[in-house]
């Protein structure tokens, strides 16, 4: 399904009126209440786990216009990533890839304006990785790097970069 198709999809599980405040929070976000956008975003997240992976797209791009703080999405995007982070969403290694993405796009930006959130989901993923029975092999390896990206101030390490990605490169 090509790039029109899936905003379309994306868009198409909101009313009119939702979706004309979302597309112009998009292109305009000084333009829009961002806490309704956020509240939104986050219902429909929880609500509907494919859309919950182009919810921090969706997010990801408002605050980049005009440098934009991102206050206002702050603690809805955290609700997403903890959601993301509970046990059934980390037995799915797709829910855990875009948790994992996440985080390497705004983890950095999330931990300056609310860094005891950010420890509470650090927390909930290290339980995860070190308790969670019958994840999968990429999922652990996929937390584990997450943990230690964090853990080097939100860059990766050479010998990280090598242990995990020397596969990909090779």
């Amino acid at each position: 399904m090509g790039e029109k198709g899936r905003e379309e999809y994306r868009m198409q599980s909101f009313d009119a009126a939702t979706q004309q405040l979302l597309k112009t929070a998009l292109k305009d976000p000084s333009s829009v209440d961002l806490e309704k956008v956020a509240n939104i975003i986050v219902d429909q997240s929880l609500q509907d786990c494919v859309f919950s992976k182009e919810a921090g797209r969706i997010c990801y791009t408002i605050i980049q216009v005009n440098n934009m703080p991102m206050m206002a999405l702050v603690n809805p995007v955290y609700d997403c990533l903890f959601r993301l982070a509970q046990p059934d969403s980390l037995h799915k290694e797709e829910e855990v890839d875009c948790l994992v993405l996440q985080l390497h796009r705004i983890g950095e930006q999330l931990e300056k304006m609310n860094s005891q959130r950010m420890d509470e989901l650090f927390s909930l993923l290290r339980d995860g990785f070190l308790l969670q029975e019958g994840l999968s092999s990429l999922s652990q390896l996929l937390l584990l790097e997450i943990i230690e990206f964090r853990a080097a101030d939100w860059k990766m390490t050479d010998a990280a970069q090598k242990y995990y990605y020397s596969e990909v490169t090779d």
